[in-house]
């Protein structure tokens, strides 16, 4: 029964180490997009629907 005890206060510690860290590094802004802004001019554009035209058969010279 001790060893549950010992793995729970464990895993209460990793947990909330890893939940400081997280909002360590949103704090620090980690998560800030610093990228998208800058190229979000070049993607506004719609995309347009790719057609594709099929030759027409030439007539054979006999």
């Amino acid at each position: 029964m001790s060893a549950l005890f010992v793995l729970i206060s464990i895993s209460i510690v990793v947990a909330s180490s890893f939940l400081a860290a997280f909002l360590w590094s949103v704090n620090k802004g980690q998560y800030d997009d610093d990228y998208t802004p800058s190229v979000r001019m070049l993607f506004d554009d719609e995309i347009k629907p790719v057609t594709t035209t099929i030759p027409k058969e030439v007539p054979k010279k006999i």
